[in-house]
């Protein structure tokens, strides 16, 4: 499931979605603001260019509202049915929640923005490098 050639391989460890060996982020997880999403322009293994086109990662905030609605929702649940939380106090568990993985949120949704366009090329030619 996790094994080389799928897009969970990639998503889960941050690898180029082309050739799953070059590093997508400059650094490694980190709540640094300015270190969070700094990627490399180029993957440093195939060469593949990960700004695809001007712009190309706002796509990645639609990926991101679903990543955070569904960590909302589990959130509540969780809260809701095993610790009786009022609803204030299951608000303020979201809040808290979210805050702490909004680095993870924000790094998740770009590599899974990528793999939904780039597929895993298994042999790599000096042609398409």
């Amino acid at each position: 499931m996790f094994k080389k050639g799928t897009k969970l391989y990639s998503i889960f460890n941050a690898k180029c979605p082309k050739c799953h060996e070059g590093e997508f982020f400059e650094h490694k997880l980190t709540y640094n603001p300015s270190k969070v999403t700094k990627l490399h322009d180029n993957c440093p293994n195939c060469n593949l260019k990960y700004m695809m086109e001007p712009s190309f990662f706002y796509g990645a905030m639609y990926v991101n509202y679903g990543i955070t609605v569904a960590l909302s929702v589990a959130t509540f649940v969780i809260g809701a049915l095993f610790f009786n939380l009022t609803l204030l106090q299951s608000f303020a568990a979201i809040v808290i929640v979210l805050l702490v993985l909004a680095p993870i949120n924000m790094r998740l949704s770009r590599i899974i923005w990528i793999n939904m366009f780039v597929s895993y090329q298994e042999k790599i030619t000096k042609k398409d490098k």
